[in-house]
């Protein structure tokens, strides 16, 4: 009898126990009557300044570059450069052997002194008279286009002769040349090639929306791929009139002459500028993600007495960030993010709340309203 009483007690105690995890279990999956009100995150309205821009990519280029050529045909005797050098406006940078020209010259002006002499004469001696002077000025252009010189200051960035070659033979040679707007569109025939590397732009394709947006003299910000935390500051100067389509996208290029030049930046680099093109400060912003648009009414949710109330808004300056609200929610008002879905395996992940909007996720335990402030 004793030992059946033991059995009797242990057993009703492992009962006890079973039944009370299978309640534990009930309960945390949600087959009980009691439910859990899963905690949403928020977004506040708040007051501050909301920035618009647009942006496009392109390469670090100069403003100013010219292929250079001798004015007239000889062997090359001097070249005083070579490729890096800095010169000055005005300064030497090749020579052609002269003697020839110079032997015309000396023709030239004989002729032209006796028809100057006779030039009084008769009609027939005054047009003798006015050919020689033409010839002999055509002689003097001949013997100054044997110096090439340079026509501004800048840095020699190709060289496409030799000493004794012909001036011509660096025709075709590929160098780079100045296009209309000064911008280096290569393919050049020139004996060398001079560009202003202190005079540097940059031109980006930009969307015929964002170009609608633009005009010239307005200011721009340029961000460097390759230096990290450094910027420089440029101006439209050029917005082409003639689109090109990459992508069935349809583009106009704009170019910004930089007004500001970090000293760490070099031809070629890759660049993206940006343009503010609205602004609005003192503002009610909201983060843009909290904000849905369709058929062309803006609404957001509102978080009111722990209740979600869609709320239609007005909206001003569209920053990539922020959004201007011009109507329908105060400063402090609690918005919740538009839900994401997430697909997973696990019941914890499907039970989350409201995701997306920069961040702003579920949060069990946390009262509404308690976050993203």
């Amino acid at each position: 009898m004793k030992f059946r009483r033991r059995g009797l007690l242990i057993n009703g105690a492992l009962g006890i126990l079973l039944l009370g995890g299978a309640g534990a279990i009930h309960n945390a999956l949600g087959l009980g009557g009691a439910t859990q009100e899963a905690a949403v995150r928020t977004v506040a309205a708040s007051r501050g300044t909301v920035v618009a821009s647009v942006s496009a990519s392109g390469s670090v280029e100069s403003a100013q570059t010219r292929s250079l050529s001798f004015g007239t045909t000889g062997t090359v005797e001097k070249i005083y450069v070579q490729v890096g050098d800095k010169v000055s406006k005005g300064q030497i940078l090749a020579r052609l052997d002269d003697d020839s020209a110079r032997e015309g010259l000396e023709a030239a002006l004989a002729d032209y002194q006796a028809a100057a002499e006779d030039s009084g004469s008769s009609s027939a001696a005054y047009a003798a008279y006015v050919k020689a002077r033409i010839a002999y000025r055509e002689a003097q252009r001949e013997v100054t286009g044997t110096v090439l010189k340079a026509p501004f200051g800048g840095t020699i960035t190709a060289l496409n002769g030799a000493v004794g070659g012909s001036s011509s033979s660096s025709e075709g040679s590929g160098a780079t040349t100045s296009g209309q707007s000064g911008a280096s569109t290569g393919g050049s025939t020139g004996f060398l090639t001079l560009t202003n590397i202190a005079k540097l732009q940059l031109t980006g394709n930009f969307t015929e929306t964002d170009v609608a947006r633009l005009k010239v003299g307005q200011q721009a910000t340029v961000t460097f791929d390759a230096l990290s935390g450094v910027s420089g500051k440029g101006e439209i100067t050029q917005i082409e009139p003639v689109s090109s389509t990459s992508n069935n996208v349809v583009q106009y290029p704009v170019t910004v002459a930089f007004t500001q030049v970090p000293k760490q930046v070099k031809l070629g680099q890759t660049a993206t500028v940006s343009v503010e093109v609205g602004r609005a400060d003192d503002v009610i912003a909201l983060a843009s993600s909290a904000i849905t648009t369709a058929g062309g009414q803006s609404t957001v949710t509102l978080l009111k007495d722990g209740r979600q109330v869609r709320t239609p808004v007005t909206l001003g300056v569209k920053g990539t960030v922020t959004t201007e609200i011009r109507s329908g929610l105060s400063e402090g008002d609690q918005v919740v993010p538009p839900a994401t879905t997430t697909t997973t395996g696990q019941q914890g992940n499907q039970m989350r709340g409201f995701g997306g909007g920069g961040g702003f996720t579920g949060g069990g335990g946390q009262p509404p309203g308690g976050g993203g402030r």
